[in-house]
């Protein structure tokens, strides 16, 4: 896959979930994130007021520490069309 082909259908995926309207598992929710924090190059700390939230997040992006960015973009198409899509 090309190097634009791969941004484009990551900004898809992306769009997919932005407009999905039914709650997601969390743990689906802390994949995509993770995924979509190292395809940014964003590793903020998470913005959320609740330490615990905070705390997830992190321990997300830890796990996926070693993941280059287009592989956190494959991982997130491929987590969106193999269970967002099947909801």
């Amino acid at each position: 896959m090309t190097d634009e082909t791969l941004h484009k259908k990551f900004e898809e995926a992306v769009a997919f979930v932005n407009s999905y309207t039914e709650p997601l598992p969390a743990d689906l929710l802390l994949k995509l994130y993770a995924y979509f924090k190292i395809a940014n190059r964003n590793f903020d700390n998470p913005g959320s007021r609740t330490p615990l939230i905070n705390a997830f997040k992190a321990n997300a992006l830890f796990q996926a520490k070693n993941m280059g960015r287009k592989e956190a973009m494959e991982n997130y198409i491929e987590l969106v069309n193999s269970e967002l899509k099947k909801f």
